[in-house]
């Protein structure tokens, strides 16, 4: 009897999200924001449509030869081309020597950002490919970016 009141004493905390109405609090954005058109029915292709795009001109670059030790950046552009604001929640490299800087606000609909990802070769030789994951609000939710570079050793 003891076990089945502690299950449901979690049961009920477990459901006391203090977002659930939608209100941003001072470093959350509004739940409205993110609305998942893929349930247990299929795709709901209207609100699939409605949906913002993240559309990047290359998701490849290559730094070509670098040397040892030499930090590179490249900056990938995107356009969300969807009718509602591209929200980026996270963006990580595949190592702690690929690092992402990504707009914290919203990109509206129409417009673009930059993805900046700075590449160190610090204790690194030859052949390099690295990648990016980018979690975000869009149909997709999941887009990735490489880098490859040729390390040499001064």
């Amino acid at each position: 009897m003891k076990r089945y009141l502690i299950i449901l004493f979690l049961g009920f905390a477990a459901c006391n999200n203090s977002n659930t109405t939608g209100n941003a609090g001072k470093d959350r954005l509004p739940v409205s924001l993110v609305n998942n058109p893929r349930s247990a029915n299929g795709m709901d292709t209207v609100a699939a449509a409605m949906k913002p795009t993240m559309e990047f001109n290359d998701t490849l670059h290559d730094f070509g030869p670098i040397h040892a030790d030499e930090k590179v950046t490249y900056e990938f552009s995107f356009m969300n081309n969807g009718k509602t604001p591209l929200i980026i929640t996270s963006a990580y490299g595949s190592c702690g020597c690929t690092v992402p800087e990504y707009p914290r606000d919203a990109v509206q609909p129409g417009k673009g950002g930059i993805m900046k990802v700075t590449f160190n070769s610090a204790g690194k030789s030859g052949h390099q490919e690295k990648s990016v994951t980018i979690h975000t609000n869009t149909v997709r939710s999941v887009h990735m970016l490489y880098i490859k570079a040729d390390i040499t050793v001064k």
